[in-house]
Parts: C-alpha cells; sequence; structure tokens
C-alpha cells in the first residue's frame, strides 16, 4: 500500500512527459510550408503545350 500510491503519481508523471515531448517533437518535426515549384516551363520543353508535371 505504501507504494501504490508513489507509484501512480511515477507513472502519471511519467505518462505525461511522454505525451508532452512527443507533441512537441511532433510540432518541430512537421512540414508546414508548402515548397517552391518552379511553374516557368518552356514551349519546346511541353508536350501538346501542357507542361508535364513531377518526375519519372
Amino acid at each position: 500500500m505504501r507504494f501504490l500510491i508513489p507509484g501512480a503519481i511515477s507513472a502519471f508523471a511519467g505518462t505525461t512527459l511522454a505525451f508532452a515531448l512527443v507533441i512537441t517533437g511532433t510540432t518541430f518535426a512537421e512540414q508546414s510550408a508548402r515548397p517552391d515549384i518552379d511553374r516557368v516551363v518552356q514551349e519546346q520543353d511541353s508536350l501538346l503545350n501542357q507542361p508535364e508535371y513531377g518526375t519519372r
């Protein structure tokens, strides 16, 4: 019984700290900006005057 309350407090504190670290790490790691896309297409580089997007 004397180990129950400190163990519960420790488990709660560990879970809370782990949750906070995961949320913080995810926030810093996520990509929240769109990449710049070069939309300049040369006429001779396009097929039927329609630019191709992506890479092959």
